[in-house]
């Protein structure tokens, strides 16, 4: 079994990222901060690396756009080729982030660096197969954010293990990233732009009553939206999000 893949646990992956307040929070926030790119009248040719079971890809894919999706679990694009199935602009690949060698307009990598050996790697291979102009499209897990959240339920002896437990639970991100580590790499890249950045999730997984993540989900929503790109708010996500740019030759 590939390293990071969801093979045998692709279902209960499915059903507990999207079927609860923080799968739809982190979903409406992605589709809003890619809003411009969905909603383009030119048709782009994308390609989303570590798709898993297809829900972003499906909302290119239903706006007319080409869409790639790649993923190490076979498991996962099976899933993805069902939900995608009313849609013939799209391709499936079972393979790693390392093999892709061809350019797109837009390259979405969400929630994929935590899970990877070499994350700014990635990133850098990622920005290489972006097309002059195109943008990658960054999110992962926030390990600052990490830190905060388990210092407020006071998990002393957890945050003083370096947050490592002995048993691996295998949907938490074993390699969670700093943003600010990942800020400055992208910047000593050649030839990109860091374009934008927001937290997703800086207020939903802090609510003392958990109970308002559902009740008040659209307060919670709107709150999201106008404050998630701000400091110092954006750093409190548990997700990260990053727009990078492909420079166009001069």
């Amino acid at each position: 079994m590939k390293k990071g893949s969801f093979d045998g646990i692709a279902n209960k992956f499915d059903q507990n990222i999207y079927g609860t307040s923080k799968g739809k929070i982190r979903q409406l926030l992605l589709e809003h901060y890619l809003h411009n790119e969905i909603e383009s009248t030119q048709p782009c040719k994308v390609l989303d690396a570590g798709g898993g079971t297809g829900m972003m890809a499906e909302v290119f894919a239903r706006a007319g756009h080409s869409v790639d999706i790649m993923d190490v679990s076979q498991e996962a694009l099976d899933i993805a080729k069902k939900r995608l199935a009313p849609y013939k602009n799209t391709q499936f690949f079972c393979q790693e982030l390392s093999s892709v060698n061809k350019q797109y307009d837009l390259i979405l990598c969400h929630a994929v660096l935590e899970w990877l050996e070499n994350p700014m790697q990635a990133i850098e291979h990622l920005a290489q197969q972006l097309l002059p102009g195109g943008l990658l499209s960054l999110s992962f897990f926030n390990k600052d954010a990490m830190l905060f959240n388990n210092a407020i339920y006071g998990n002393f002896d957890y945050i003083e293990k370096g947050m490592k437990v002995r048993n691996v639970v295998r949907l938490n991100p074993h390699n969670p990233q700093s943003p600010s580590e990942v800020l400055e790499f992208i910047r000593s890249l050649k030839d990109v732009n860091l374009e934008f950045s927001a937290g997703i999730r800086c207020f939903h997984d802090y609510m003392r009553d958990v109970s308002m993540q559902n009740t008040h989900f659209d307060s919670i929503l709107a709150l999201e939206k106008s404050h998630g790109a701000q400091a110092p708010f954006k750093y409190l996500g548990k997700y990260f999000y990053i727009k990078v740019r492909r420079l166009t030759a001069s």
